[in-house]
């Protein structure tokens, strides 16, 4: 039988802020190149879970492990710092991407994938070389020559920043994609927008975790599966059908 490469395995992960526990021995599990979705009540503790892979210091792990492949080999993250777990490809989309002034788009997304490349041993790219790299992702990504010339996030209107951490997302290649309610304040043109776009670069090589209320936005998204997050645990995993089921009679349906 031919092994399965998983890209992300949580094991028994108890996490607290200021001594309350969120997660409660969550396990999970994610191949590598599939899109896998959590849903579940506000304060089920998905966004934590996101921000935790990713190395937000806000929270603190009580217990557990979070594994992710390199080479052939599962390595922990929690002996990381974020940027070292960003620059080995773990990247985290948050719901509401911060302004940084005085940072452009280009700058940071040529310092960004540099840093990558650098820390993963891949040859680094002259200027032209990645001026020629980002013109392609940008045409493929529909989005306007002047995007680059902003400041990161700056006066950015809500469906702007989403498009904006889509093309960090594209330009940056990531071997696990954390999407942290992407689909948040956008209407039905706009989901349909932002879910194209996140799954034409969805290749089969890196692997997606979207957080999300919305059945709506999965029916675009097409997730291999998809999670119930309750009270700090998975309750329960299922095929897009789940959502749905959720989506017709809400989270009694599993209570």
């Amino acid at each position: 039988m031919e092994r399965i490469e998983i890209v992300l395995e949580i094991k028994d992960l108890w996490v607290s802020v200021d001594g309350k526990s969120i997660l409660k021995g969550l396990n999970l599990k994610v191949p590598t190149g599939e899109i896998h979705a959590l849903m579940g009540p506000n304060g089920s503790g998905k966004s934590t879970l996101t921000h935790v892979i990713a190395g937000d210091p806000d929270y603190q792990v009580d217990g557990g492990d979070i594994l992710v492949e390199v080479d052939a080999q599962a390595r922990s993250l929690l002996d990381l710092a974020p940027e070292q777990r960003a620059r080995m490809g773990v990247f985290l989309s948050y719901q509401y991407p911060p302004e940084i002034s005085g940072v452009m788009n280009r700058e940071f997304l040529k310092a960004s994938f540099h840093a990558i490349c650098k820390d993963q041993g891949i040859a680094l790219m002259d200027d032209e070389a990645f001026e020629e790299y980002l013109q392609e992702i940008m045409g493929k990504l529909d989005l306007e020559p002047g995007f680059l010339n902003r400041e990161l996030n700056v006066d950015f209107s809500g469906g702007e920043k989403k498009r904006n951490e889509i093309l960090q997302l594209a330009v940056l290649s990531p071997r696990l994609a954390l999407l942290d309610e992407v689909d948040s304040g956008l209407d039905i043109d706009g989901l349909k927008v932002v879910a194209a776009k996140l799954r034409s670069l969805h290749d089969g090589q890196r692997s997606f975790l979207v957080v999300t209320h919305y059945n709506r936005f999965l029916h675009y998204m097409a997730p291999h599966k998809v999670h119930v997050m309750m009270d700090g645990q998975i309750i329960r995993s299922g095929t897009q059908e789940l959502a749905e089921r959720i989506e017709a009679d809400g989270y009694e349906y599993i209570k």
